[in-house]
């Protein structure tokens, strides 16, 4: 393993997966962090960014920055494909002139949903959201520069931002019942599990660093009823959780009915330990109580 310091450069840091980073930095002691926001640094500005990257030489540059407002970017896309398309773009041409190593954050949404084996990295791809087209773009801008890696995940939460977990709690409080849609299955994935993977990853240095799509979620399978009945019963509420169909629950951009990943790849190459999600969502309630 390296041993030198490496500088890594963490965007999108106020983020659900830039905090786990920052809550997981002082345990990589090889690795000095510069976190941003877009206060600090604007991805979409090529200038900008070309110049803080050659003031901090960083030697990876973490893109946790997105679009995220899934049912939004189907009338904002203009505002999704900034950030999710052409900011990828600009932070990958920027690595590969200047040497940098890229990790981008994707997501599941970049498939259909329409199978039932757990997708591996090289399934064919549909997005059937804006939100899905604009992250897919971004994917092909950060492979095409030689030097990026894309890791895909899926029904990310945390202690952080607004996510499934902390609106089940904030409804199963005041509320005697939840309907959540048991007809989409995938697997929640705690983000300081994904910081972790990432941060491993770095730290192994530019040894082992593939340019290519990699999955990543907790292990396992659960539907968002199956999810949000264990929030419910882990956190002791009263509140009954009902479910009912996607069709009963209509929401401007189309969701994949099926989003299980197969993990194989990044698990056998970086010999990562990937915990269950309902071990991970303990871990992560513990923290909200």
């Amino acid at each position: 393993m390296e041993t030198h310091i490496k500088n890594i450069l963490v965007t999108g840091a106020n983020g659900q997966l830039g905090n786990e980073i920052r809550n997981l930095a002082n345990s990589y002691a090889s690795c000095r962090f510069i976190f941003t926001d877009y206060q600090e640094l604007d991805i979409t500005n090529s200038n900008a960014c070309e110049d803080f990257i050659k003031k901090t030489k960083p030697n990876f540059i973490i893109n946790c920055a997105a679009y995220t407002a899934v049912d939004k970017a189907e009338q904002e896309k203009t505002e999704a494909n900034l950030l999710n398309a052409t900011a990828p773009k600009i932070l990958a041409d920027l690595c590969k002139n200047l040497n940098v190593k890229l990790i981008h954050i994707s997501t599941d949404y970049v498939f259909d949903g329409k199978t039932y084996l757990p997708y591996k990295e090289t399934d064919g791809v549909n997005p059937e959201s804006a939100y899905g087209r604009t992250k897919l773009q971004g994917e092909h801008n950060v492979l095409d520069s030689g030097v990026g890696m894309v890791i895909r995940t899926s029904w990310l939460y945390s202690a952080y931002g607004n996510n499934f977990v902390k609106t089940i709690l904030k409804h199963g409080a005041i509320k005697p019942e939840l309907r959540v849609v048991f007809d989409q299955i995938g697997t929640p994935t705690w983000a300081h599990d994904l910081a972790k993977a990432i941060l491993d990853i770095t730290n192994k240095g530019g040894s082992n660093f593939k340019p290519e799509i990699f999955h990543y979620s907790n292990e396992g399978v659960c539907s968002w009823f199956d999810f949000a009945h264990e929030i419910i019963a882990i956190s002791n509420m009263q509140c009954k959780v009902k479910p009912i169909e996607t069709k009963d629950y209509p929401t401007p951009a189309i969701r994949p009915k099926y989003s299980v990943f197969n993990k194989q790849k990044i698990r056998n190459l970086y010999n990562l330990e990937i915990p269950h999600w309902r071990d991970s969502l303990i871990e992560c309630l513990k923290q909200l109580r």
